[in-house]
């Protein structure tokens, strides 16, 4: 249950609209609920602020479907990711009213709708084929209430292209630089704006490029001060980093 959500519960119990008893009710399952095969933290937004994402990775059509229609009936904003279509037909059975995003393997639920008011947040990839990572971070940071802008196929291949963005990336007040074979663009971009830079190596390349191994080891050893990285292919971590960051710094 979300943190506005209780306020307005123990609002509705002290003006007597609600009875305690059916505040306890809705109550019941916090701080986690236990459907055996996952333990469901409905209390993670009043510790972190943000809600709990479900990883579906790993997990059954059928068990991400209970978590995610569990999570929704508390009246939480719901976000399900690493999604295959199966995974995906499988939460819309249940819940509807969650939206895919084919191309982020990923379905969301808004609680109340999502005002965007963290940011910007410019997301940056340096080619096409590094757009699945981009959108996961991009669409998990929308959820996290970020404005994002959405700069994608800029890789210094082509210098000119992320050059030429210089307006977007100079109103940023952070940026997720998404980039794999060498992974060079986390670097370029530092040198070119005033925030912070988060960096994911994503699984793009030949053979040397060894799965985002050799993007990961450069984006380490990035000659620019304001780069940190994250995992290989973790656009979650990165928006999620991103967004308690902006949220932080008080970014509106």
């Amino acid at each position: 249950m979300r943190r506005e959500a209780i306020l307005e519960l123990l609002e509705k119990v002290a003006s007597g609209a609600a009875t305690p008893e059916a505040a306890l009710a809705r109550l019941a399952h916090l701080p986690f609920e236990d459907a055996e095969f996952a333990k469901i933290d409905h209390h993670r937004s009043l510790r972190q602020g943000l809600p709990e994402v479900i990883y579906a990775a790993g997990k059954t059509p059928e068990q991400v479907a209970e978590i995610f229609a569990r999570m929704a009936a508390a009246g939480s904003a719901v976000l399900a990711t690493r999604l295959t279509p199966e995974h995906a037909a499988a939460v819309r059975g249940v819940v509807p009213a969650g939206k895919y995003y084919e191309a982020a393997r990923m379905v969301a639920l808004a609680a109340d709708g999502v005002e965007r008011k963290y940011g910007p947040l410019a997301v940056v990839c340096a080619g096409t084929s590094d757009i699945p990572v981009a959108e996961e971070a991009a669409v998990t940071a929308s959820y996290l209430e970020c404005d994002v802008r959405r700069v994608y196929d800029v890789g210094v291949a082509g210098l000119h292209r992320i050059l030429s963005q210089k307006e977007t990336l100079d109103g940023a007040r952070a940026v997720i630089v998404c980039a794999g074979m060498e992974g060079a663009l986390p670097s370029v971009v530092g040198g070119l704006v005033a925030a912070p830079v988060i960096a994911v190596p994503t699984s793009v390349g030949y053979g040397a490029a060894f799965g985002g191994l050799a993007a990961l080891l450069g984006m380490l050893n990035s000659c620019s001060p304001n780069v940190c990285v994250v995992n290989i292919d973790n656009g979650f971590g990165a928006a999620f980093v991103a967004a308690m960051m902006l949220r932080n710094s008080g970014s509106r």
